[in-house]
């Protein structure tokens, strides 16, 4: 892996990653493979973080969290990546930066105090609740409703594909306030799991990232208080596409650092297997397959840093973050097949890490924003702008 220009990471942050990556090293790659089994990793591993700080790494001070900057956060997300499976990154990530954001930006200093400060601790988990069955990124188009009922919010509808369906305690939930106004018409709610009318209709089983709970919510007369709405009524649309920004950066750096523990690993392989009296690695139309990953996956890295970048300046980022999660989520997945190949039939063993590797990574270009909506947001915000 190259060097990360230092203009970006100081050494506070290079302390940090040393603190991550040993955290990994110690407590998650000795029961990975047993948490991917199970297809869950345990709920005390939350308040573990808690206590070393990764859970609120940009969060406000005043509630337990470090009031860090992105490149802390892309420290986090590259180190826990490299742990050989995306399930757990995946779940983590969600409860930090996807989910409980919505809390430290848009909600008020009691709900702060009441939700978010356990969630930096790790004794409560976060979920974010948009997508549905009939549709996930035209957010605009959701058809779980909330109707004000006196000192209430009453909340019908369904969400499905939610990651921490299982462990989250607290969802932010997207629902329709107003039926006739499109996008305005969206507001957002803290929904507590023990809530009346609120049920986790299953667990989903998926392709990969098994250790991370993924489910289908149901909410039948769900009533909320009225102090449970997150920000303004009709904003929600708005602080789901604020946060998507985050979201999608965080996926790009998930991507492109899982592929770079995969692509070392290979190269550990290539250098360690000999065919034809050689090295796979000495091979010439190998060595050249490897030298196309590192270029691709470095250009793929710098990007990212590039939109993080123009994200820490305040400026819209919503073309490089686009460009980054389109860019480097398809070389993760070229990378994953290029892995397996070169592994022979070792790659298809489970056995083996790339194996697991090669279908976790496949979620990166449907996740968060398909790579067809990348391309969208790409033509609108930057394309037909500039022309």
């Amino acid at each position: 892996m190259l060097t990360a220009p230092t203009r970006f990471f100081t050494e506070d942050h290079e302390i940090f990653r040393e603190q991550v990556r040993n955290f990994v090293t110690k407590e998650v790659h000795p029961h990975i493979d047993q948490w991917e089994e199970e297809a869950l990793f345990p709920k005390s591993l939350y308040r573990r973080m808690g206590e070393l700080g990764f859970l609120g790494i940009r969060h406000p001070v005043e509630y337990g969290g470090s009031a860090g900057d992105i490149w802390m956060t892309l420290v986090f997300c590259e180190e826990l990546c490299r742990c050989r499976a995306l399930g757990l990154p995946t779940s983590v990530l969600v409860h930090t930066d996807m989910s409980s954001t919505h809390i430290a930006r848009n909600g008020t200093s009691e709900q702060k105090e009441h939700y978010l400060r356990p969630m930096i601790t790790g004794e409560a988990v976060c979920a974010i609740g948009v997508t549905e069955p009939s549709g996930g990124s035209d957010v605009a188009s959701i058809r779980t409703t909330a109707v004000k009922d006196g000192d209430s919010y009453v909340i019908n509808g369904s969400k499905i594909f939610i990651t921490n369906s299982v462990h989250a305690d607290v969802f932010c939930v997207a629902a329709k306030t107003d039926k006739d106004a499109q996008a305005r018409g969206i507001s957002m709610f803290l929904v507590e799991r023990d809530t009346p009318g609120f049920s986790l209709a299953k667990k989903l089983d998926k392709m990969g990232c098994h250790s991370s709970d993924t489910g289908e919510l149901v909410f039948e007369d769900v009533r909320v208080p009225r102090h449970n709405l997150l920000g303004q009524e009709g904003k929600g649309f708005y602080y789901i596409m604020q946060n998507f920004q985050d979201e999608r950066l965080i996926a790009a750096s998930m991507a492109v650092s899982a592929a770079q523990q995969a692509l070392e690993d290979t190269l550990t392989y290539t250098r360690e297997r000999e065919t034809f009296g050689k090295r796979i690695f000495d091979h010439q139309v190998v060595s050249h397959r490897l030298a196309d990953m590192a270029t691709e996956l470095e250009a793929a890295r710098q990007l990212t840093y590039y939109a993080a970048d123009v994200l820490a300046s305040g400026r819209d980022c919503s073309t490089e973050v686009s460009m980054a999660k389109l860019y480097g989520c398809n070389v993760a997945n070229k990378v994953a097949y290029e892995c397996v190949q070169l592994h022979g039939g070792y790659g298809y063993m489970k056995e083996f890490a790339v194996e697991r590797f090669y279908r976790d990574i496949r979620q990166t270009t449907i996740a968060g924003g398909s790579a067809e909506i990348m391309k969208e947001i790409i033509v609108k915000r930057g394309l037909d702008r500039d022309l």
